[in-house]
């Protein structure tokens, strides 16, 4: 697996020319619920270096999963296309989660490159989306790409520049190194700061909450070996922390998309099945057509 770092890619002008010829589109999509603190900035500064002054991003849009606080509106108004996830595909219902925004912004955001960022980020800067969509654009063989960075824990006693990542430590990493090793090596396997192939997250299934990253990886791995997959030393990320009980909620859904995974169990009912195999995704863009008809 190979790792990068963001300052592989600071020049904007030359990774959006290279995007260019590549013949490459790109989208970003900010999956939010109530982030009126952070949703403004982090819109203006994305858009404004990475649309308005260096075309590097074709399309960016916030996926709202039903914020009852002025994020909409405030994404909005620094140049967002917003869109509540209930919105989409509404045959297929609404489920709550992070996950359900992401599998909707496969099908709504229409490039072949396709960047997430977290809503809540203090110190949002464009390495966060430049660093994950770079290696893509440079690398055809690579598929799917992590962030990674240190990630500062507020506690009491002061600051703790790397208490961060608690689940990561605690549940994630342990599980990898016991079933699937290779992965371990990633330093932030739940980082919300990654892009992909198209091709790749539109076979994907998608569980509708927390566990949506840690199926990711797997799955791919699995798919496409551990060569498709590549990670970006971002630096620091500062974000707001979660209680306990918030990461307690957090580590029960990623255990519901992990053990199915390894374990002789069912997938969770609230797991979305592959973009793919929906007709909807199929009318809207062509070109999987002839993707969903290749023998696995």
């Amino acid at each position: 697996m190979k790792t990068f770092h963001h300052l592989d890619f600071t020049d904007l002008p030359a990774l959006a020319a290279e995007k260019r010829a590549a013949g490459l589109t790109t989208s970003l999509c900010i999956p939010t619920l109530n982030e009126e603190g952070t949703i403004a900035r982090i819109v203006e500064t994305l858009r404004g270096a990475l649309i308005d002054r260096h075309p590097l991003l074709d399309e960016l849009v916030v996926i709202d999963s039903g914020s009852t606080d002025r994020t909409r509106g405030l994404a909005a108004d620094a140049g967002a296309e917003v869109v509540l996830a209930a919105d989409l595909l509404p045959f297929r219902g609404s489920r709550t989660g992070k996950g359900e925004n992401l599998w909707k912004a496969v099908y709504h955001c229409r490039s072949d490159l396709i960047a997430f960022v977290d809503g809540d980020i203090g110190n949002i800067h464009p390495r966060f989306v430049a660093g994950t969509l770079g290696p893509l654009i440079r690398h055809a063989e690579i598929g799917y790409v992590k962030g990674f960075y240190e990630r500062p824990l507020l506690a009491t006693e002061g600051v703790d520049p790397r208490g961060g990542g608690r689940v990561t430590e605690i549940l994630v990493r342990p599980l990898f190194d016991r079933f699937c090793p290779e992965l371990a090596a990633l330093h932030q396997p739940l980082a919300g700061e990654y892009a992909a192939r198209r091709e790749i997250l539109e076979a994907l299934p998608f569980p509708a909450g927390y566990g949506v990253e840690t199926s990711h990886l797997i799955d791919v791995w699995r798919a496409h070996g551990i060569g498709a997959l590549a990670q970006t030393d971002l630096d620091e990320r500062v974000h707001r922390n979660r209680s306990l009980a918030d990461l307690g909620r957090m580590s029960d859904q990623i255990l519901d998309a992990f053990l199915p995974r390894f374990l002789d169990q069912r997938p969770s009912a609230a797991e979305r099945p592959p973009m793919i195999s929906l007709p909807e995704y199929l009318e809207r863009f062509p070109g999987a057509a002839a993707r969903a008809r290749k023998p696995a």
